[in-house]
């Protein structure tokens, strides 16, 4: 009740109750949808979802000190079609790409050199490039062998 003995209506609450916040773009989202627009839904897609659930999957299972190989398995499997085709078990993805890499020495070739430009990339250093018929440099952190463990480990990690 107000001062003049008027019952005080919820568009008035609620004005009072804004008078003193901060208009954001998420708020007029919220207005534009409706009450009870989200209820129930997830803000975020299921792509979106299973991409996060990759990435947090291969922080946690992945022995990637400097993180560039995650990147790289990141970057193949995010919005691929396999990873379309496994939007409700991502970690098939995974395993699936990883044993389909492993098929490979050309694919695994590729992985590799993608994990050597990351590395330099993120360390601000000159790649190591393995060469055929070469040993490989002793501080380069992503070989071939090394790549191989790597995505082999995941394949037994993994739960699917």
């Amino acid at each position: 009740m107000q001062g003049d003995d008027k019952p005080v209506t919820d568009a008035e609450i609620e004005r009072e109750i804004r008078q003193g916040r901060r208009f954001t773009p998420e708020e007029a989202l919220g207005r534009m949808a409706g009450p009870g627009a989200m209820k129930g839904a997830s803000a975020v897609s299921p792509q979106q979802q299973a991409e996060n659930e990759i990435s947090t999957w291969l922080g946690s299972n992945l022995v990637d000190p400097s993180g560039a190989l995650k990147v790289v398995l990141c970057r193949h499997l995010n919005g691929s079609r396999l990873l379309l085709q496994h939007l409700d078990r991502p970690l098939t993805a995974i395993s699936t790409f990883c044993g389909q890499v492993l098929a490979s020495d050309n694919r695994l070739s590729e992985i590799v050199g993608e994990a050597d430009i990351e590395w330099g990339r993120s360390m601000d250093e000159r790649p190591h490039f393995e060469r055929e018929g070469a040993p490989p440099d002793r501080d380069d952190p992503y070989t071939l062998e090394s790549v191989r463990r790597s995505l082999s480990a995941i394949l037994e990690r993994c739960p699917s």
